[in-house]
């Protein structure tokens, strides 16, 4: 049955550990064999190469191992996994975009290819900032908490009520950011002159500002620095954001069907479609619950199958 469906798809995922799909033949060497124009993807924690390729990879590994946790948290404490799976969901983002070039590259080649992603690679990828910083200056660049490696100010900072976040990211910004605070003379301080100045006296620009925005509540800072064009935003917990009027605008909070939940909120659709707007057209389906559906669709043996117990 799962030949039978390789002869027509377009695409194949798996997330076996390496070697595996090789050992039950179903691998892209010998699946192409059947549907060249088969566009096979694997995703897996370290990749189907290299000396870590036969490790098991969950998220927290590709966090740990690909510098990421090194980087996260507060100066002075452990290191600290990102709350959000970037490993995970960075491997499924790139894999999808492996997917979709291999899909334009079969349009001019007429045939399909295999894709390689990991949960390391991806995780290793998404830090930018922090690569950069080591190659530039020969150090691993150490965990700054909310703040920006590049830019000063530009993280969070506690008022009376709460914590919001602001950033200053160039000369025009920081020159507003001082004018929503009245201090003329924290712009003119030699400490803080340029970008670089800034980000070089982090700390002591820090404990310039602490005094000043305990002053006021999260809401009249944020407003205030977004009336001057300063970028600024309150720091949302998720119950908060999920009932948020843009959240609801922007149709990032859906309602779906599941067969064994019954109607079930889902996260809606990142990237928007003009052409072809996007629908929900099916919840995520349960173990096997396609397989007679699909058995019926190719024309085999029903009876054969569940005798076979391919329908369990």
């Amino acid at each position: 049955m799962f030949m039978e469906l390789v002869k027509t798809a377009d695409v194949l995922v798996e997330n076996y550990r390496p070697g595996v799909t090789k050992r039950l033949g179903i691998d892209y060497q010998s699946l192409k064999e059947i549907n060249p124009k088969l566009i096979y993807a694997s995703i897996s924690g370290f990749g189907q190469t290299g000396p870590w390729s036969q490790r098991p990879g969950f998220d927290l590994m590709a966090q740990a191992m690909s510098g990421v946790m090194s980087a996260m948290g507060h100066p002075d404490m452990g290191p600290v996994k990102s709350g959000v799976s970037v490993g995970d969901l960075g491997a499924g983002l790139f894999c999808v975009y492996g997917i979709l070039s291999a899909v334009i590259g079969r349009t001019k080649s007429g045939t399909g290819q295999y894709i390689d992603a990991s949960l390391f690679e991806a995780a290793l990828s998404l830090s930018i900032w922090e690569t950069t910083e080591f190659w530039a200056t020969g150090r691993s660049p150490q965990p700054l908490g909310t703040a920006n490696r590049m830019s000063a100010p530009y993280q969070a900072f506690m008022a009376s009520d709460g914590m919001f976040v602001v950033g200053a990211a160039n000369q025009k910004l920081w020159e507003l950011f001082c004018d929503v605070i009245n201090r003329p003379e924290i712009k003119e301080d030699p400490r803080f002159v340029t970008n670089m100045d800034r980000v070089a006296n982090r700390s002591q620009l820090e404990a310039e500002l602490k005094p000043i925005f305990s002053e006021q509540n999260v809401g009249f800072w944020v407003t205030k620095f977004l009336n001057y064009g300063v970028p600024a935003g309150p720091i949302n917990n998720f119950e908060q954001v999920l009932s948020a009027d843009h959240t609801l605008e922007r149709n990032m909070v859906l309602e779906i069907n599941h067969p064994v939940e019954g109607r079930i909120k889902s996260l809606g659709f990142p990237v928007k479609l003009q052409g072809t707007p996007q629908q929900v057209r099916l919840p995520p389906p349960l173990l096997g619950e396609h397989t007679h559906e699909l058995a019926i669709e190719l024309g085999l043996d029903t009876d054969k199958l569940r005798a076979e117990g391919a329908f369990e």
